[in-house]
């Protein structure tokens, strides 16, 4: 049997301390409580982590699927298929994202690394927004040096540098 850190994934978020729990070889519950990250459960398809997630919390401020702005409804449904590519095969997808994503500035990334990249291509179904499923896909390079923690009220000199705005301050605990 699986040991306790072998039963589920856990994502780290650049921003704000967030994070997401993936149940490993689970099922969803019969009845989800929606949540800002929904419930999300993961298998292996050979070399390829497949991770499936409902219940994603739609009731909130600026919910988006994606960063243009796409809404969403209660009943996404997301699945998310992660595998390490070769260097030749992520070429394609690394020239496309120069070239399309200019919101996306890539100022980040080691453009002489030739080794293997992450890639997901993840589905998205939404009877509730959308009239078919749709897919996209992300291909990432290897990070060049270390990347900086963004806490907003902690991070005087990236946010608020050279404003004519006091840095807030949590007078209480906010959770």
């Amino acid at each position: 049997t699986l040991g306790e850190q072998q039963r589920q994934i856990v994502f780290l978020y650049l921003r704000n301390h967030e994070f997401r729990h993936v149940r490993l070889n689970a099922q969803h519950p019969a009845r989800v409580t929606p949540s800002w990250y929904g419930d999300s459960v993961g298998h292996y398809e050979g070399d390829t982590l497949v991770i499936d997630t409902i219940g994603v919390k739609a009731d909130r401020p600026l919910a988006m699927v994606d960063m243009y702005g796409t809404p969403f409804s209660p009943a996404l449904h997301v699945v998310e298929r992660y595998k390490m590519v070769d260097y030749n095969e992520a070429q394609a997808a690394v020239a496309r994202n120069l070239k399309e994503n200019t919101r996306v500035p890539d100022t980040a990334s080691d453009l002489t690394y030739k080794g293997k990249r992450l890639q997901v291509v993840f589905t998205v179904e939404d009877e509730g927004v959308f009239t078919m499923p749709w897919y996209a896909s992300m291909t990432y390079r290897r990070a060049s040096g270390a990347w900086p923690e963004f806490v907003c009220s902690e991070n005087t000199h990236e946010y608020y540098a050279g404003r004519d705005a006091d840095v807030p301050r949590a007078e209480r605990p906010e959770f």
